[in-house]
């Protein structure tokens, strides 16, 4: 029989989310983002949580966290419901929406890994939104490097698709431990393609903490540089990532 630890980590996570979480601001690139991975593993279960405040600048302070809890019933298909939270500077913590995910595996192409990504936000003082995702991953014994192109269209009247990126790569260390960089961006919308606008970039490291209780805790943390148009609010964010997989 499986065990109790999935309710139990949804259970912990909706909880820090009333406690500790800030909310409402529009978060900057990479804000308690994650670049995606295109494989998914059968079987899976998995609770996440990602942190990301802004440093220096007129937008320090600023917060964001996501909450996702998630299973993979297939070889090919990932299941998630998450819960986004933010903070303006000086505003008040408020959930800012919440949602569903799916990941689908769509097979490996001249050694890369290709994947479709779909979400659904719900709202909270702010119109839905549906975001789409394409999910690119080459992983070896030597490195593991990942890009998301991303498009998301909030569910208003007259506002256009939004386009995006994460990116990172990373290298072995130790068989816990992992160096690399990631990166995140704006890339405007459909009739005005890459505009002078925010990215954030900079180093990761990445480590797996295995055996405890049978589960697998996978931590991440880095800085990333303010850059472009993002400059002109802050110096950079650090971002703090946490996954429990069971």
């Amino acid at each position: 029989m499986r065990s109790k630890w999935p309710v139990r980590m949804a259970a912990l996570l909706a909880v820090l989310g009333t406690i500790t979480v800030p909310n409402q601001a529009l978060a900057a690139p990479g804000q308690a983002q994650e670049v995606y991975s295109a494989n998914v593993y059968k079987g899976e279960y998995e609770a996440e949580a990602r942190f990301g405040q802004i440093i220096g600048g007129p937008d320090a302070g600023e917060q964001a966290l996501t909450l996702e809890f998630g299973f993979t019933p297939t070889d090919r298909l990932r299941i998630e419901a998450l819960a986004e939270f933010g903070r303006d500077v000086g505003g008040p913590r408020k959930v800012r929406d919440v949602g569903i995910e799916a990941i689908y595996h769509i097979g490996r192409f001249a050694g890369i890994d290709v994947a479709a990504y779909g979400e659904f936000d719900f709202g909270i003082r702010q119109p839905d939104a549906l975001e789409t995702k394409l999910l690119l991953e080459r992983k070896t014994s030597a490195f593991d490097a990942r890009l998301n192109l991303v498009a998301e269209k909030p569910l208003a009247a007259g506002v256009p698709v939004e386009l995006s990126y994460a990116a990172s790569v990373d290298v072995p260390v130790t068989r816990h431990l992992r160096f690399g960089a990631a990166a995140f961006g704006e890339l405007g919308t459909f009739r005005d393609f890459a505009p002078d606008a925010e990215h954030y970039a900079g180093p990761v490291i990445k480590g797996t903490i295995e055996h405890i209780g049978g589960h697998t805790l996978k931590l991440e943390g880095g800085y990333l540089f303010a850059l472009g148009e993002a400059r002109q609010n802050a110096s950079g964010q650090a971002r703090f990532l946490a996954e429990l997989e069971f």
